[in-house]
Order: structure tokens, then sequence, then C-alpha cells
């Protein structure tokens, strides 16, 4: 069985060329190194940029996506396997029961929101899955100081960011995660 990691990352592209241009590059690196993509079945914005060059490269894409969102975030019509679920709840766990790692791309509270959740599993050992922040123009680099810093006053485990890798390009964050 292939290596299988989910992606979070922003239904809308944002405002940096940049954000786009390394969504494509994690989806080609995915697809070249024969790593399963799971993501949340959408085709608008960073998502549907990773799906696509995941599937232009001739890999495999898993979508889990809500019914209620079918049309909001533009359901992707051309993955390997689509899974419909009924809850954002349902969408998250089914991800990461499928998944071996997880990375985040730029993106909102839904992103944030994903992120978290499977950085608190790891807290509460439900698992032990490594999580990378895709740090793009450093996007992510305040958020990464704030955990430093709530672990630093005692609100976060000293072993937060055991599983936790950031870097700036898919390339570097891969190459730390796998």
């Amino acid at each position: 069985m292939s290596t299988q990691i989910a992606v979070f990352c922003g239904s809308s592209r944002g405002i940096h060329p940049s954000y786009a241009k390394e969504a494509r590059q994690l989806g080609i690196l995915l697809a070249e190194r024969d790593i399963t993509l799971v993501y949340g079945g959408g085709k608008a914005g960073l998502m549907g940029v990773v799906a696509d060059s995941v599937l232009e490269k001739g890999g495999k894409v898993i979508g889990v996506i809500p019914e209620f969102l079918n049309t909001r975030e533009r359901k992707h019509e051309n993955l390997t396997q689509e899974i419909q679920v009924d809850t954002m709840h349902q969408r998250k766990t089914i991800m990461y029961e499928l998944s071996d790692a997880a990375i985040a791309l730029p993106g909102g509270f839904g992103t944030l929101d994903e992120f978290f959740e499977i950085i608190t599993w790891n807290h509460l050992t439900l698992h032990s899955k490594m999580v990378g922040l895709l740090n793009v123009d450093n996007f992510y680099e305040h958020l990464y100081q704030h955990m430093l810093r709530a672990r630093d006053h005692g609100f976060a485990p000293g072993a937060l960011v055991e599983h936790l890798r950031m870097a700036p390009t898919a390339e570097a964050l891969l190459k730390l995660m796998i």
C-alpha cells in the first residue's frame, strides 16, 4: 500500500501567486513519489490546484466531501475516488483515518481547524502522525511562533513540535516528513 497524505488548504487561491505555485509543486511531487493525495474533494482554490496537479501527473487522489459542500466548493469530478459524507467532522475523521501524515498549505479558518485537530489528536495520543506546515512566503511563521509560545508558557506539551515540520517549499517539507 502506498503512502497517503492528507492535505488541508484554502478553497480560494489567496492573494499571492506563490501559494498556488507551491500547491501545484506539492501535487507534482506527490504524484512523482507515488503518494496518494487525500483532501477535501473540491476543485476551487488551492484544493483544486493540488488535486489537478496530482491527476495531471498520473497520481491518485481521494476526495472526501460533505454533501452540503458539493456546490459551494464545487466538487471535483475527476478524482480517483470520492467519499461523500454528511458532516465536516466525518470529513476530518475519514481524512485522518486514510492518511499516514498531513500537510497544511495556506488557508483560512477551515484549514486551521483541520490542522489544529490533528495536532491535538497527536497530543492526546490518538495517533502519532507527522504534520507539516507549508510555510509559503512565511504564511505560517506567526502561527508557529505562537505555538512555541503556548508551549513555553505551559499551555502545550513540550513534545508539541515532535511530529511537526515546517518548510517554505513543498520539496523541502517532503524531505523533512518522508
